[in-house]
């Protein structure tokens, strides 16, 4: 079979066995992603595979580049990959993608050992847009004399306030004796 060949095929498996796993996304059909881990473990990662021209002979592309791996340092990122590689190495000329995706989730535990959560500066940002929005508007004395002199003590307006609107409405529309 040629290269293409077995990518088809291989594709059409993963299809089938992954159908309705939110773990499992096809980006294209050269290149997936997997989540190993729960979305609020703070050791899940997601991985990207991409398949070259000569998969299944030569090893996928292998990355950590999804933003959900945005709190995982680089040097683990890279044990992460380099393990992975080295899996897909041994499986060479063959169809490797479910080996690589449940040897990831048997293993997740060895591959993050030494991850120390990333602080990013996404955090920070969103936390301080938090407390900007939480300051109000400061009136001077005279706006805040208008506002009460417009309202009663309960801060609505006053019924009929706004006669001249209604009238026109009426006149526009009939009022109730069409």
């Amino acid at each position: 079979m040629t290269a293409n060949e077995d990518q088809e095929m291989e594709l059409e498996a993963l299809r089938s066995i992954y159908e309705g796993d939110e773990c499992f996304k096809e980006v294209s059909p050269v290149s997936f992603q997997y989540r190993v881990g729960e979305l609020d473990d703070t050791k899940a990662f997601i991985l990207d595979f991409t398949w070259p021209e000569s998969y299944p002979a030569t090893v996928p592309q292998i990355s950590l580049v999804a933003f959900f791996n945005n709190r995982i340092s680089s040097l683990t990122k890279q044990q992460i990959v380099s393990k992975v590689e080295e899996q897909a190495e041994a499986s060479l000329g063959e169809a490797m993608m479910y080996t690589l995706f449940e040897w990831a989730k048997e293993n997740q535990e060895s591959l993050m050992e030494d991850h120390q959560p990333v602080v990013t500066a996404v955090i920070s940002a969103t936390a301080t847009e938090g407390k900007k929005k939480e300051k109000k508007e400061q009136l001077t004395k005279s706006q805040k004399r208008r506002i009460t002199c417009r309202t009663d003590n309960k801060g609505d307006l006053p019924r009929g306030w706004d006669w001249c609107d209604v009238i026109k409405h009426l006149s526009r529309t009939g009022g109730m004796n069409d």
